[in-house]
């Protein structure tokens, strides 16, 4: 018997294996990198309807102080008291020409320490005190019926 022997010519197919590859090693870096790069702690803020865009507060070097539900104070990702806010914050601030503070707060924090943050943040000497919120989805509403 004889055996026919052709050569073959270019595989058109595309390897995918590689680039499955590559694509699961970038998914499993953004997985674990994502939510390290969330600023300072998270808290479930209030929501509401007439909000101004703050993007200095997503900065690198931008102040923001947290409220957690409990009554925590946080700045940045670091756990601090009321007493010593005014001193951190006035050490933040020192050789910055901005010296805004951003605010956080969870939307059941007791309105007590609130205004106790408040109160040592503008004992630090800041210009200004931006306060945080979320803004609240837009509902849009029928037009009443017309009155007959």
């Amino acid at each position: 018997m004889a055996k026919k022997t052709t050569s073959l010519g270019a595989v058109s197919d595309i390897n995918v294996t590689p680039m499955v590859d590559v694509m699961l090693v970038l998914l499993i870096i953004f997985m674990v990198i994502t939510p390290m790069l969330q600023k300072g702690v998270s808290v479930d803020m209030a929501k509401a309807t007439n909000t101004r865009d703050m993007q200095p507060a997503d900065k690198e070097d931008a102040v923001v102080l947290a409220i957690s539900r409990d009554g925590k104070v946080f700045l940045g990702h670091d756990q601090v008291t009321p007493d010593q806010i005014t001193t951190r914050v006035k050490d933040m601030l020192a050789d910055k020409l901005d010296k805004t503070v951003y605010l956080k707060s969870d939307r059941s924090a007791k309105y007590g320490v609130v205004v106790s943050v408040v109160d040592n943040v503008r004992a630090a000497g800041v210009d200004s005190l931006g306060l945080l919120t979320e803004k609240r989805a837009e509902q849009h509403t029928a037009p009443p019926p017309p009155s007959q």
